[in-house]
C-alpha cells in the first residue's frame, strides 16, 4: 500500500468519525449514517490494499 493511499484512507476514516460524532451530538441521524458509511468505505479500501500487499509478498512482484 502506498503512503498516499494510507493517508487518504485514514483521512476518510477520520472524517467519517467526525461526522458520526457531530451527528451524535446534534441528534442528526443522517449525519451519523454518513459518518458510519465513510468509515466503512475507508476500511474496505484498506482491506483491499492489504490484500494487494499480501499478494505482492507471496508472488514477489
Amino acid at each position: 500500500m502506498g503512503l498516499g493511499d494510507k493517508i487518504s484512507n485514514k483521512a476518510q476514516e477520520a472524517a467519517g468519525k467526525v461526522k458520526e460524532k457531530v451527528g451524535d451530538a446534534t441528534d442528526n441521524e443522517r449525519l451519523q449514517a454518513e459518518g458510519a458509511k465513510a468509515q466503512a468505505a475507508a476500511k474496505v479500501k484498506q482491506a483491499g490494499e492489504h490484500l494487494k500487499d499480501a499478494a505482492k509478498d507471496v508472488t514477489g512482484r
